[in-house]
């Protein structure tokens, strides 16, 4: 997907069953960021500055929604260890990773595999794309995103 696109209306269904529609979010500015893993130091990091910026994103009009392949099960014990207040998708089957072109080719140590390249979209209140952050610095995402400007 790219600036300008509308989101797909389902989004995903979250670590407690809730089925999350772009719907859910009219009126409001969404920041769905897609990360690789949970429990990884990047990912970590990531969802740690979204979780302790969110005071701030939310006085901004934000929610966040955090996407990745993981299970409902590892995304809810994650959760619960860093007492994240945002919901997480478990995009199991990589429909959401997939549609939104975050599911590449990646190298690491010399070789090749399928992954989720770390993005954060920022979506208006009508759903539709209006930045894209693909150099995420995961220690300060947060103010990475309040720091855009749209």
């Amino acid at each position: 997907m790219k600036i300008g696109d509308k989101i797909p209306e389902i989004l995903g269904t979250t670590a407690d069953g809730t089925v999350l529609r772009a719907s859910d979010f009219a009126g409001r500015k969404l920041v769905l960021y897609f990360y690789p893993k949970d429990n990884t130091p990047g990912c970590t990091a990531e969802a740690c500055s979204l979780n302790d910026g969110l005071p701030a994103l939310t006085e901004a009009g934000y929610a966040v929604v955090g996407v990745s392949k993981d299970s409902q099960e590892s995304h809810r014990k994650f959760a619960e260890k860093y007492a994240l207040k945002f919901p997480l998708i478990a995009d199991t089957d990589l429909t959401l990773n997939e549609a939104f072109g975050v599911w590449q080719k990646k190298k690491m140590a010399g070789r090749e595999y399928m992954g989720t390249v770390r993005t954060t979209f920022i979506i208006d209140e009508n759903g539709t794309i209006a930045d894209i952050i693909t150099k995420v610095q995961t220690k300060d995402s947060a103010k990475q995103i309040l720091d855009i400007r749209y």
